[in-house]
Formats: structure tokens, sequence, C-alpha cells
């Protein structure tokens, strides 16, 4: 796929979102390479008090989240800015936190959220496994709970995260590349 296309989609930003277990650091990391982007991951972004709380056991409150939305905000601001696409992770959960994401966005650029969506049964499993994370597995549930669906009126590419993370990243290169198209004829 083409990196630059013409319109707001110029120089896109990727909001790969989801609850924790869903695969968003490895098919954006996928996507970074493929499209020859930067990548954010972040919960690098995350101050140390609320790794701390997570690793704990603990749900983050809005009060914990917003300062942590508002680096990624800048981020996004930053690459917006200065012309460049770039690719971010971010549970996202909530609206209002989607909202501040998008915009952040500058000089026209898009904010695209991509959902990585699964059962709770299946991301149990990731999580259950997974033993290089700060998120406990016990946290899931308080995540699911705090998902709140996309809107319609929210630029977003949901994708199944039944296939391997490879078909997931191809899914989503042929819908950004559908999207390139439809803006360069108009």
């Amino acid at each position: 796929m083409a990196a630059e296309t013409t319109g707001r989609a110029h120089h896109p930003v990727l909001v790969v979102m989801g609850v924790s277990g869903s695969g968003k650091s490895t098919v954006a990391g996928i996507l970074a390479g493929a499209l020859k982007w930067d990548l954010q991951e972040g919960d690098d972004l995350h101050p140390d008090a609320n790794v701390a709380k997570m690793a704990s056991g603990q749900p983050l409150t809005d009060e914990d989240r917003w300062p942590w939305l508002d680096v990624i905000a800048a981020w996004i601001t930053d690459h917006t800015t200065t012309g460049r696409s770039g690719i971010v992770t971010c549970s996202a959960l909530k609206r209002s936190y989607r909202d501040v994401l998008s915009a952040a966005s500058r000089e026209g650029a898009e904010v695209i959220f991509v959902h990585l969506a699964g059962t709770k049964d299946r991301i149990s499993g990731r999580l259950n496994a997974r033993m290089d994370h700060f998120m406990p597995s016990s946290l899931l549930d308080t995540q699911i709970a705090t998902l709140e669906p996309l809107g319609e009126d929210e630029n977003a590419i949901v994708v199944d995260i039944g296939p391997p993370p490879t078909k997931i990243a191809e899914r989503v290169l042929v819908e950004l590349e559908k999207r390139a198209g439809m803006s360069e004829s108009h």
C-alpha cells in the first residue's frame, strides 16, 4: 500500500485500539513495518503510577487515564502537524477518549481507529498465556465493561482478532487502500 495518498488521508494516524490482550502491539508492529510509518507503543507512555496500579490488579480510573491520553494526543498532534503518518496503540475504551485523540489531529490529517475486537474467552486465553506484560488478566472484565462501542460517526475499521495477526494486518491494509482510493476519486 502506498503510504501517501491525497486528501484527509494524506498523513493519517492509526490508533490501534481494543482491550488488553487483543493484539494491539503485535498488529501495530506489523502495520508499521508494512507501511514504513512511525510506531508508538501507548503503554510506554503511561506514568509509572499507572503501570504500578495496573500491575497490582487495580483498574485505572478516568483521572488516571486523562494525563496518559493527553500524551498520546500530543504525539498525534506532533505527527499530523509535521505531516508524518504514524501508528499508536491505545485501548481507547471510551468515546470521550477517542474524541480527544481525534481532536488532536492537525492539518486536515485523519485519525483512524483500528478496533481489534474479539470474544472474552479468546482474549482471556491470550492474557493468561502472556508473560511479558504488566496488565494482569484479572482486569479484563473491567476493560470489557468500560469499552464503549464505536459510533457510526467515528472513523474506524473494526477487525475480528480470530485470524493470525498477519491476516488481521492485511485486512486493515486492504481497508486503508480502499479508503485511499475513495479519497483520490473525489
